[in-house]
């Protein structure tokens, strides 16, 4: 159906040759058609003037497909990728392929740096250098969606077609480590072998260290021949670490196929640290940078060891357990009583192996709804000198609501009412923002600079997924007396 504001062109409009000024946050060339409109052109880039049939209009903005290259930026790279592009059948799973690498992360910097001064009002003092690593071979978990096409007689395994709901012909995937990518066709021809073959919509990969977890999503029992079909893979490509695991309805069914002596896990070998996961838990999908992105968290946390510290929003622990090798006591909140659990085992298992010199301090858990935080419940979870926040996407407004709360009682504020105990709780002296959102980091950043007493110390993007338009950050902010604040 299509949107009563939004008029689909028909039939082929003329071409009109514009010059494209700038990238969106969706990775789109921008640029202005002669009456004023903006002009949003996927595959285009800044400095190139290209020819464009538009498709889609709106009252303030239009939709164009590029038609003709005529002038390339310098920017402009060979895709690395046989199935990216705008041709018919695409891979969606990409789209900055064709824009250098260098110049992909500067894009995320200034989508960065936009939001937090048009969204939140907010200028960091100091731009962290880019945190980056490989771009091809680094996306160590995927959904892929499996189809069986009857027609042609076979079965495809991949990303979902640029704009379609259709899933690509994807025969490898250089953002794939190449061990997965070279099972995509193995995994054709095992899918298009099972009696289940119809019921089989999707495969979710998690590779660890060791291990390459393949979860098979089934709607229908499998018959005991497609189970000794897939236990013959596994033994096929044992090499390579394959591990089935079953899924028949929700998450909660995920089941291992057999048994195994390995454990999906991975390292953070800087801190002594083995995180053992679940293929459904959520782990970053960039395990190369999430361990530079560690490490850069707590040097900037600045972390002493007589410090207590809180990890909100701290899933298996994946921050908390190297913080617990240099605070004096951690605390992790985390919303799921599942993941608080997975979490203290975690922890458990870290510290009876921990050398001396890297050995873990008192560290608790406790399952928490983030998204409704009181000023009471963060009273409750105690005083502490250093935070670190790593969110969802939704941010952590409700949690940075809650210590603007307590900043104004603490103010003297008119209409706030008091919080039991809030005279004796004290704030952070430094916060430490993970954000996989540029939008809700910058709406969380007014919140703390603008309401809460803090100033944005400095803020730096994370390449953690090269060649698309996802936008990681990290932002620091110190505590300051708000009357020497030049942010407010």
């Amino acid at each position: 159906m299509v949107d009563d504001k939004l008029t689909l062109l028909a039939g082929a409009a003329p071409a009109a040759r514009l010059w494209v000024e700038s990238l969106d946050s969706d990775g789109q060339g921008v640029a202005h058609s002669a009456d004023g409109k903006v002009v949003f052109i996927e595959g285009a880039l800044p400095f190139e003037s290209v020819s464009v049939r538009v498709n889609r209009r709106k009252n303030n903005w239009e939709q164009g497909t590029l038609v003709q290259l005529h002038k390339a930026s310098s920017q402009r790279v060979e895709p690395g990728c046989l199935h990216f592009g705008l041709h018919a059948g695409a891979c969606g799973g990409c789209k900055m392929q064709h824009l250098h690498s260098t110049a992909q992360v500067a894009v995320k910097q200034r989508v960065l740096e936009d939001g937090l001064w048009h969204l939140g009002k907010v200028k960091p003092e100091q731009i962290l250098r880019p945190i980056e690593g490989p771009t091809w071979g680094y996306r160590y978990r995927a959904r892929l969606s499996v189809r069986h096409v009857r027609k042609k007689g076979t079965v495809l395994i991949g990303f979902h077609e640029r704009k379609s709901s259709y899933v690509a012909d994807m025969k490898s995937c250089p953002v794939l480590p190449a061990s997965v990518s070279n099972l995509l066709l193995p995994l054709r021809s095992l899918i298009q072998s099972l009696d289940a073959v119809e019921t089989c919509p999707q495969i979710e990969l998690a590779c660890g260290d060791a291990v390459m977890a393949l979860v098979l999503r089934h709607l229908a029992p499998l018959t005991e021949a497609d189970l000794a079909r897939l236990k013959t893979f596994a033994q096929q490509h044992v090499a390579v670490g394959v591990q089935w695991w079953l899924q028949s309805k929700g998450p909660e069914t995920v089941q291992l196929l057999e048994d195994s002596a390995q454990e999906l896990s991975y390292a953070l070998p800087e801190f002594g640290i083995t995180m053992p996961f679940r293929p459904t838990d959520f782990t970053q999908v960039n395990p190369q940078i999430n361990r530079i992105l560690v490490s850069q968290a707590l040097r900037l946390l600045a972390v002493q060891k007589g410090d207590r510290v809180i990890d909100w929003f701290c899933g298996l622990g994946n921050f908390t357990l190297p913080l617990a090798t240099q605070a004096g006591q951690v605390l992790g909140v985390e919303g799921s009583e599942t993941l608080v659990q997975r979490a203290r085992h975690n922890y458990i298992k870290n510290k009876a192996t921990a050398p001396v010199y890297q050995a873990l301090c008192d560290t608790n858990f406790v399952a928490r709804n983030l998204f409704e935080m009181t000023p009471a419940l963060l009273v409750q979870d105690g005083s502490a000198e250093r935070w670190l926040i790593d969110p969802p996407r939704e941010g952590a407004f409700s949690l940075v609501r809650a210590l603007a709360d307590l900043y104004q009682q603490s103010n003297g504020a008119e209409g706030v009412e008091t919080t039991p105990g809030a005279a004796a709780w004290t704030p952070p002296q430094r916060i430490v923002y993970v954000s996989c959102n540029p939008a809700t980091l910058a709406r969380d950043a007014g919140l703390l600079v603008h309401e809460a007493g803090y100033r944005c110390r400095s803020a730096g993007v994370i390449n953690m997924f090269p060649h698309t338009a996802h936008v990681e950050s990290m932002a620091v902010f110190d505590r300051v007396d708000p009357l020497t604040s030049t942010q407010r």
